[in-house]
């Protein structure tokens, strides 16, 4: 017995759907996915860096608030904060470095 016409529209239908969903979830474009991957890089490493000198300016005003010694905390730890974002944006690069090293030694052992 014959399918219905219906019925083979129907599976043609779902055939072409199947196979424009695979086309739209196709390989991406490898140069976008690293474009973006330093520019996330680059914000992680500015806001480390603001957020350093942030908490050392949140923790010197206050204590200088507390104490009465306006300048003398807020300066130091201005720079203890400023030290701190620089010593994690380098250890940052340093893990970003050591995983380009490995994927490219996995790639050439492949």
């Amino acid at each position: 017995m014959a399918q219905d016409p219906d019925q083979e529209r129907l599976d043609a239908l779902e055939k072409r759907i199947a196979a424009a969903k695979e086309a739209a979830q196709g390989p991406r474009r490898s140069h976008q996915k690293e474009d973006y991957s330093q520019a996330q890089l680059a914000w992680r490493m500015v806001i480390e860096l603001v957020a350093g000198l942030a908490i050392g300016f949140g923790i010197g005003y206050g204590l200088d608030t507390l104490l009465g010694t306006m300048p003398v905390f807020l300066v130091l730890f201005i720079l203890a904060g400023l030290a701190a974002g620089i010593k994690t944006m380098l250890r940052s690069a340093q893990d970003v470095q050591e995983r380009t090293a490995a994927a490219a030694a996995k790639k050439e052992e492949d």
